[in-house]
């Protein structure tokens, strides 16, 4: 059932307090965005989330990841431009009333339903049995969690002082959206960017969740179709990273489809020791 979006928001004190030292941050100029459809009788739609006016630079996810912000019931991600898409979150591409609640759901389930939709047809043989390799069309289960991690939070800004570093992420800006956790950032906000595989982005946040759980993961940025999620706990070792290989091509098929060919390649170039998980969706 999707969630009512009358209820005000954390962000609502920047309306009159845009630097928000009332609940203990300093932040930069920006601007409160509001969903579309939330305008009532001339009045201004309550705010969905806060971006930065300006990029931002190494150390600005750091700074404002804080108790601070968690107290306030704000999460801090980053959030790029791509060419033609400079500033998608001015768009309107947002629908947080179509998502449903990551309570309602479990991250068996479904994953083994994105499974289902990605495996290669009987009809594909050899070829497509290579691509699942050494899975076979029945969902093979979730994954061990990770062991011997680093501190995720501390793994979260360092990811993205790494990827701002390198212009992976060239002109990121800091966005603040009320969340209880990390995981559901996509949802609390509405994004659209798995669309063209999932609508319901309620499903993503709840394989988030599990990953955070199991591998210490934190949303870290978000593109108009892509998402950067760092790893505290990765898997070490080849057999460890298969099965979390094939979640990962349940969660984001695009990744293989159009990327490294299978699931076993997938699993030694992107997963094993990686602390960072890249995904899109075409």
């Amino acid at each position: 059932m999707a969630k009512s979006s009358k209820v005000r928001t954390p962000l609502s004190v920047l309306a009159e307090d845009p630097q928000g030292r009332s609940i203990g941050l300093e932040l930069p100029p920006g601007t409160l965005i509001g969903a579309p459809g939330r305008r009532s009788r001339g009045r201004k739609p309550e705010p969905l989330l806060w971006v930065s006016d300006e990029a931002v630079g190494v150390g600005a996810l750091a700074a404002y990841r804080s108790s601070a912000l968690a107290a306030a019931g704000l999460q801090a991600v980053l959030f790029q431009g791509r060419r033609g898409l400079e500033r998608w979150w001015q768009e309107g591409e947002f629908s947080p009333e179509r998502m449903s609640d990551p309570d309602d759901h479990h991250v068996e389930p479904v994953l083994r339903e994105f499974w289902s939709r990605v495996v290669p047809d009987p009809e594909e043989g050899e070829e497509g049995e290579e691509i699942i390799a050494p899975f076979g069309r029945h969902w093979p289960g979730l994954a061990e969690a990770g062991a011997d991690g680093v501190d995720p939070e501390a793994a979260a800004c360092a990811l993205a002082d790494e990827l701002i570093a390198s212009g992976f992420l060239p002109s990121p800006r800091l966005a603040l959206i009320p969340a209880g956790r990390g995981a559901d950032v996509p949802t609390a906000m509405g994004w659209g960017g798995p669309t063209n595989f999932e609508n319901d982005t309620a499903l993503i946040s709840a394989v988030l969740r599990s990953w955070e759980d199991r591998f210490g993961a934190r949303v870290v940025a978000l593109g108009f179709d892509e998402l950067h999620v760092s790893v505290g706990a990765p898997p070490r070792t080849a057999a460890h990273a298969l099965p979390v290989a094939a979640e990962h091509f349940a969660f984001s098929p695009d990744n293989i489809w159009q990327g490294s060919g299978s699931v076993r390649a997938y699993a030694d170039e992107a997963v094993t020791g990686s602390h960072h998980w890249g995904f899109w969706w075409d």
